[in-house]
């Protein structure tokens, strides 16, 4: 619907029709002032007949946004309902949610939503937590570590079947499969180096992975062969081609682990926690539609990406409107002198005219000219939406001059009083094109509204960045070879040909990159479903009793395939390699299985005894938790530490993969298929990780330890820059010094009692 034509009125209908369901309306505008005036003045219409209206403010606290996103209709901003959505798959407890089902999605403004708006993905970072100095600490560590004998002799000992085995050094090197497992002793230092009881409780996960990628990187990468460091910069080296990789990581926080054992500044930070693109985030929506008075242009786009038809609704009254053709001048000072000169000669007639700029640069700079000819004026300050709004709507007051960005104040209607519609309306001066004709027509649509007068017309030189890179180089010679002055303006077929092909050029290289985005993130979307399912299901409170068995399964069929193939016998079969990989997971009482053993199995059956004694181990850590329900918790607990760490990993390396990938066109191979399948397999390795953390975990926590939930992904900001500050937590209780009496009431001092040690 045209600009001015009341398609905020027009939103009544569908979002009253479609609330009856009780499931939720969404009506979705571009910044917070024009939410919270619709939700006022439309909400009272919605409320007399019996519904209930939220809004959604930037401001807001959670309780206030669940409250909101529970009535029967909500009036939010795209980014407030994108983020909520972000951090709703990021909470730990279910009574954390705010949003409901993405049901039925109304936007206003759909094309700037949609489109202007797509080509920039939703981002919520966060700091790592202590990642930098962690990584440094785990890496002095590690130097003071010993290192094991190779695991040669595990293949010996392995004939002495029922003693105990005895291991050698702090860790065990295994350079075959590119594995480093702490020794019982080792564990033992790394718990005394950072003062904690037990290594494989939860909340020491992180040191836990951190400690063994440290020693992954100095015992298992090795300088100029596995990567190079220049300008302080860890760089991959391809181990096929031998060249360097750039823009690539190693992922899971080996990257980070090199650079601090090469003594480079530790990246990253600061992370990715979660993230999602507009178009996948309202894809997800059930139904969805939107308003707009400019879609036509972007048709094929709406209908491709979103599945969304477009419908152009005749006007109430006939356009009155003369839009006159563009006046080109062959420099930008002459276009400038021209558009004050028609400003100047508008306003003595008292005519408003309100003047549309591509940024708010060349808004200053016509305002400044606009002062030394003395003209009131008033310039639209974009960063209050509220004064952005009230600027715009007395933009028709006769006399009046307006200068603008093309985009801004939309969604106010500009009313003309009489002395302006005598005046012949507003009068819309555009000091350039803007690289969209939709962007254009919005600007011409400010005026002429409901059959009101007015008049457009757009004011451009040849040094306007549109036209000086799509060829305007060889009609400027022209036109000087013609002799035309500066502020002398050209009117010619030519040239009008010439900037429709420019913006119709750059429309189709903009929907190239939007779709671009798009591609790479369906990727990613279904990555980010599988793992949003499964946390749901722990928020939910399922019992997972049947998924960590079938992860126990998994990790044993996994391990049993990378030691052992088909056709080998079991004289073949590597069993140092096998207990290797299987006794850091599971904590039997000795090794798996020793030659003599062996012989008695099939590898088939050999699968089926390893699972049944992993199981045993499972079902006995069952055993040891008086209540069913603590270790169903405590399975929940540490499925989602586990999933939501790995996540957040995950996203950094696929982001990196990304930025990396373009390369592979010089093999002369797709991008986008090798990003599919190298994330693909990423994924699979992280889903296989999850598990393998998940099981050891599980069954090397101590029973009389209270586990809670908490959350990984601490929030810091989003790509809006909202920073959280929180204030340092103070103690409860008064200190207990080495002398005071100690609490417990035994009567001893404090240092003598609990205090020991």
């Amino acid at each position: 619907m045209r600009t001015g034509e009341g398609k905020t009125q027009t939103c009544l209908l569908p979002a009253y029709l479609n609330a009856l369901e009780g499931e939720g309306v969404h009506v979705v505008t571009v910044n917070d002032y024009l939410a919270n005036r619709d939700a006022e003045w439309m909400g009272q219409v919605h409320r007399f007949l019996g519904l209930t209206v939220g809004v959604v403010l930037n401001s807001m606290e959670n309780d206030e946004r669940r409250a909101a996103y529970n009535c029967d209709i909500t009036y939010i901003t795209n980014n407030e309902l994108g983020f909520d959505y972000l951090r709703d798959n990021m909470v730990i407890y279910k009574k954390e949610l705010v949003q409901r089902k993405l049901h039925f999605a109304i936007v206003d403004e759909v094309d700037s939503v949609l489109i202007d708006e797509a080509r920039t993905p939703l981002i919520i970072s966060g700091q790592s937590g202590k990642s930098t100095k962690l990584y440094d600490t785990c890496d002095i560590l590690a130097r003071q570590l010993k290192k094991g004998k190779e695991s040669a002799e595990l293949t010996k000992m392995a004939a002495i079947m029922k003693e105990e085995i005895e291991e050698e050094g702090d860790f065990i090197v295994n350079e075959k499969d590119r594995v480093v497992n702490l020794t019982a002793e080792g564990v033992s230092k790394v718990e005394k180096f950072f003062g904690i009881e037990n290594l494989a409780d939860p909340e020491n996960l992180e040191i836990q992975h951190n400690i063994i990628l440290a020693l992954r990187a100095n015992y298992l990468m090795f300088k100029d062969k596995d990567y190079v460091v220049k300008d302080n910069e860890v760089l991959i080296v391809d181990e096929f081609t031998g060249r360097i990789m750039p823009g690539r990581r190693y992922s899971d926080g080996l990257h980070q682990a090199i650079e601090a054992k090469e003594k480079v500044k530790v990246r990253r930070e600061s992370k990715t926690l979660a993230t999602i693109t507009f178009q996948t985030f309202f894809n997800k929506y059930s139904k969805k539609c939107g308003m707009t008075g400019t879609a036509l242009t972007e048709e094929n786009e709406f209908r491709n990406i979103y599945g969304m038809d477009v419908v152009a609704v005749p006007t109430n009254k006939p356009v009155a409107r003369i839009d006159l053709p563009d006046a080109v001048f062959t420099t930008k000072k002459g276009k400038l002198q021209a558009i004050v000169r028609e400003i100047v000669e508008t306003h003595k007639t008292g005519q408003p005219v309100l003047v549309g700029t591509i940024t708010i640069e060349a808004s200053e700079e016509i305002s400044n000219l606009l002062k030394k000819q003395g003209v009131p004026h008033k310039v639209l300050n974009a960063k209050f939406h509220e004064l952005e709004a009230e600027i715009v709507a007395e933009a028709g007051v006769y006399g009046a001059v307006t200068i603008a960005t093309n985009m801004a104040g939309r969604g106010t209607d500009i009313k003309l009083d009489d002395n302006s519609k005598a005046a012949g309306g507003l009068k819309i001066i555009g000091t350039e094109r803007h690289e969209s004709r939709r962007i254009d027509n919005q600007l011409r649509g400010r005026s002429g509204r409901q059959g009101d007068p007015g008049q457009s017309q757009f004011f451009i030189s040849l040094e306007d960045d549109l036209l000086r890179l799509f060829g305007a180089e060889r009609l400027m010679n022209t036109f000087r070879a013609l002799g035309v002055g500066d502020d002398e303006p050209i009117e010619h077929n030519m040239l009008s040909n010439t900037i429709e092909k420019a913006q119709t050029k750059i429309e189709g290289n903009n929907f190239g990159i939007r779709k671009n985005v798009l591609e790479y993130d369906q990727v990613m979307n279904e990555q980010r479903e599988t793992i949003y399912a499964e946390r749901r299901r722990v928020l939910d409170g399922e019992n997972m009793r049947d998924s960590i068995y079938k992860m126990i399964t998994d990790i044993v069929e996994n391990i049993v395939d990378t030691c052992i193939s088909e056709d080998q016998s079991p004289e073949e079969w590597d069993m140092v390699e096998l207990n290797q990989l299987l006794l850091p997971i599971f904590p039997f009482d000795a090794i798996v299985l020793n030659d003599e053993q062996k012989e008695k199995f099939k590898k088939a059956q050999l699968v089926q005894y390893l699972k049944e004694k992993a199981v045993k181990l499972y079902e006995a850590k069952e055993a040891e938790f008086p209540e069913a329900e603590h270790i169903r918790e405590l399975e929940r607990v540490i499925l989602l530490k586990v999933i939501d760490r790995k996540w957040m990993d995950h996203i950094d390396d696929m982001d990196q993969l990304r930025q990396g990938i373009g390369l592979q066109a010089y093999g002369q191979r797709d991008p986008l298929v090798e990003y599919k399948m190298t994330g693909y397999d990423m994924f699979n390795a992280m889903t296989d990780s999850v598990k393998e953390d998940t099981v050891k975990l599980l069954l090397h926590v101590k029973v009389e330890q209270k586990v809670e939930r908490e959350q990984v992904a601490k929030v810091t900001g989003t790509n809006k820059d909202d920073s959280a500050v929180r204030a340092p937590k103070k103690r409860v209780d008064d200190k207990v010094y080495p002398n005071d009496p100690c609490p417990c009431g035994s009567g001893k001092k404090y240092k003598q009692c609990c205090g020991r040690g």
